[in-house]
């Protein structure tokens, strides 16, 4: 199901005011280079998923996800107050699988980029199995019809 307008607004206010905090105010040592990659909220706007990626290893990951796990209720004051709704939407955080897919999506392109040179390699010495064009033309059958 598609989200409202309202709920895809608040959802890219929340984008924008977790990024702005994690860039400026949160001075957490384990927090990496994050990203937050996009935010979806319910649609009766009391649950945000906020999805985040980070730049490095796992253990680099680990330690940003840890990061952000403590500072959740900092950041969701911080949302409330620049939302100015009634209700406050709980967030939780989720690491993207982006970056994974990305490079999935690399190495399958890479597979095809392979086995097209194969194939144009294997074309390059080809010949044909029959005549090089097997279809007869409209002469060639008026002809045989004369024949006849």
């Amino acid at each position: 199901m598609s989200q409202s307008h309202r709920s895809q607004k608040v959802a890219d206010r929340i984008k924008v005011v977790v990024a702005q905090l994690l860039e400026g105010k949160i001075k957490d040592p384990r927090l990496g280079f994050v990203t937050i990659t996009d935010t979806r909220v319910t649609g009766d706007l009391q649950h945000a998923s906020i999805f985040y990626t980070v730049l490095g290893d796992d253990d680099q990951r680990a330690a940003t996800a840890a990061a952000l796990e403590s500072a959740k209720g900092v950041i969701r004051s911080a949302v409330g107050k620049d939302l100015g709704v009634r209700i406050t939407p709980s967030i939780q955080f989720f690491p993207d699988g982006l970056p994974e897919s990305a490079l999935a999506l690399e190495s399958l392109l890479e597979t095809v980029h392979q086995r097209d040179a194969e194939v144009i390699a294997l074309r390059a010495n080809a010949q044909y199995a029959g005549e090089a064009d097997p279809y007869k033309t409209p002469h060639e059958i008026q002809d045989e019809k004369l024949e006849h």
